[in-house]
């Protein structure tokens, strides 16, 4: 099958079944974090139904789904017993397609994950249990981190307790700005420079304008999503080029595969760097809203190098 610079319709596991072994450089990411989205119609209906949901709440994301835990609830033991049980349930998902994911990659090839701060330690234990060895946990700092969680002062006011004032600043939860990505890697040809001599991959490109990469990501801007883009978490192209850059050398037979590709955004940046790529995505609704935004680079594109062709006639 012909898998180049497709965007492949279906559930991720069937579809990386039908792709060879060791023919992938680099996973970039970002699965539903919502464990609790499993034996669920997890598609747009729904999550156009939990979004609407929370759009009048004081405590939860507007742009995510609800769910991960932060639904409400008696905390009593069938209600941390359900949470366990969810927490169990992902990890075994995550295995599932880690494993087809861990056939397909070439020695030495990086994943990069995005995850909850919540769930990112199951992501990592679910893909060190496929054979991944964990290099390291980025920390995407988002700037956007909104207060959740219970004002106990407000809430105790509210019930007319006495003294509510002396809870003042207890809150049941902190302020979230950044989002966690897993980095674990398929294990090495012995060391670093045979992968690299046989396989194009395994390490990172971390010089910098700046310097070093750390492993903290940060001052990333965001993106003016395309009226038709209706998927809730769009991830910046910058922050996903970054991460291309990082871990993907610009040769011959390199490619990135994105098993959750949702709008596409991995795809359009790989495409911005000349790099190839395969992307898989089970909503119908997002694969046409990826196939519009790849025309719509392609277009931008044409369109700058017909510029730059004037350009270069007015300056000979």
């Amino acid at each position: 099958m012909e898998f180049r610079n497709q965007i492949l319709n279906g559930d991720c596991l069937e579809m990386m079944k039908q792709l060879p072994d060791n023919s992938i450089a680099t996973c970039i990411t970002d699965p539903p974090y919502n464990y609790e989205f499993i034996g669920r119609n997890w598609d747009v209906e729904e999550i156009k139904r939990r979004t609407e949901r929370v759009q009048n709440s004081n405590t939860l994301v507007k742009n995510i789904p609800y769910g991960s835990g932060l639904a409400g609830g008696v905390r009593n033991e069938r209600w941390y017993k359900k949470n366990r049980d969810n927490i169990v349930e992902y990890q075994k998902w995550i295995e599932d397609w880690g494993r087809e994911l861990y056939r397909i990659l070439k020695p030495g090839a990086l994943v990069f994950t995005f995850n909850s701060t919540r769930t990112i330690a199951q992501v990592q234990v679910a893909l060190e249990n496929v054979g991944f060895y964990a290099r390291d946990i980025i920390v995407y700092r988002r700037h956007s981190g909104i207060p959740k969680g219970l004002n106990v002062a407000k809430k105790l006011e509210k019930m007319g307790a006495e003294n509510p004032e002396q809870w003042e600043g207890w809150h049941s939860a902190l302020r979230n700005e950044w989002e966690a990505i897993s980095v674990v890697q398929k294990p090495l040809v012995n060391n670093y420079i045979e992968t690299l001599q046989q396989y194009n991959v395994g390490l990172f490109h971390a010089k910098t304008e700046e310097g070093f990469q750390s492993n903290i990501i940060e001052n990333i801007k965001r993106d003016k999503n395309d009226d038709f883009n209706i998927h809730v978490t769009v991830k910046p192209m910058e922050l996903i080029k970054k991460l291309i850059e990082l871990s993907t050398p610009k040769i011959e037979g390199n490619i990135v595969i994105d098993p959750f590709m949702g709008s596409g955004t991995t795809a359009l940046a790989a495409t911005e760097l000349g790099i190839d790529y395969v992307g898989i995505e089970i909503v119908d609704e997002y694969c046409e809203i990826i196939r519009k935004r790849l025309e719509n680079l392609k277009q931008k594109q044409e369109l700058e190098g017909e510029q730059q062709d004037l350009f270069s006639m007015i300056n000979d």
